[in-house]
């Protein structure tokens, strides 16, 4: 069975070796083809547009950077849906709003198919080592079908609810973590300024109890100032964003949440997009 699989950025390129890698035969596209090649090079197919998968496959996954470029692969001038055969099954694992994966929902519905809000936790290592978890929302006998797939890709897969819930959940997610990252980065720049070195900061901090265990693994980039990106601070500000709509759309205010997203756009506009997300203790404390 031909496997359809959009968007091969730091993520997906990952997720979909790991998948040719189990023996699938993979269908990808990516707007910028040469991210393609080394998949292509291993026996992927290489398709020109979105639909050029459609025809291929009967189950598609996405891992796209914002709802709007998900929505251009599935129902644009050359998107993907139109021309999967009847009862196909697509996969999104982008980081999109829940009310998005709703609608994406409904509208793959609308064209006969059937569809799984499924983003991941985890970033560039567990992507490339298949010790992803998997927030999935939809039918569980969608989830049971593609769970071979998905097992093949992470270390957990976690069915959160209906249609909007893996959304929903990868969301929360990723809002608690720029938020944590944030507070941290601010806690290393009043410590510093008191004349405590950033290594006995990290030390004491990350092995007490304030010390979230994501930090431990952002620790050598904080001290090295190596911010090579695992997960680009662009689309965590993006992730932070999403999370205000839903927020407004849902009627509750999250004045935290609100500060954070700020921070991350003075450090997106300050250089500092492409980076690391883990970036913004640089914006904070810049040596």
């Amino acid at each position: 069975m031909n496997v359809g699989f959009i968007g091969l950025g730091i993520m997906g390129s990952r997720m979909a070796a790991n998948l040719q890698k189990a023996g699938h035969t993979l269908v990808v596209h990516n707007r910028t083809p040469e991210k393609a090649e080394a998949l292509v090079n291993s026996g992927a197919i290489l398709a020109k547009t979105p639909e050029e998968v459609g025809k291929q496959c009967r189950v598609v996954f996405t891992m796209l950077a914002t709802p709007e470029a998900v929505e251009e692969a599935a129902l644009g001038q050359h998107g993907f849906l139109k021309e999967l055969p009847g009862n196909s099954l697509w996969v999104d694992a982008s980081t999109v709003n829940p009310s998005f994966s709703l609608r994406m929902a409904q509208a793959a519905h609308k064209m006969g198919h059937r569809f799984l809000d499924a983003p991941v936790s985890g970033s560039l290592v567990p992507a490339e080592t298949g010790q992803l978890v998997f927030l999935v929302g939809g039918e569980s006998k969608d989830v049971d079908e593609v769970r071979p797939l998905l097992d093949t890709m992470g270390k957990a897969v976690l069915h959160i609810g209906a249609h909007g819930q893996g959304a929903s959940m990868k969301m929360v997610n990723n809002m608690l973590f720029g938020q944590i990252m944030a507070a941290f980065s601010e806690a290393l720049r009043l410590g510093t300024s008191l004349g405590i070195t950033e290594e006995m900061l990290c030390q004491t901090l990350l092995n007490g109890p304030g010390g979230a265990p994501f930090l431990k693994l952002k620790e050598n980039k904080l001290l090295s100032r190596d911010f090579s990106a695992e997960f680009p601070l662009e689309w965590m500000h993006k992730d932070l964003h999403l999370a205000g709509v839903t927020a407004y759309e849902q009627g509750i205010a999250l004045p935290t949440l609100a500060t954070v997203k700020e921070l991350f756009a003075q450090a997106k506009q300050a250089g500092l997009a492409q980076e690391d997300f883990s970036a913004v203790y640089q914006f904070v404390n810049p040596k």
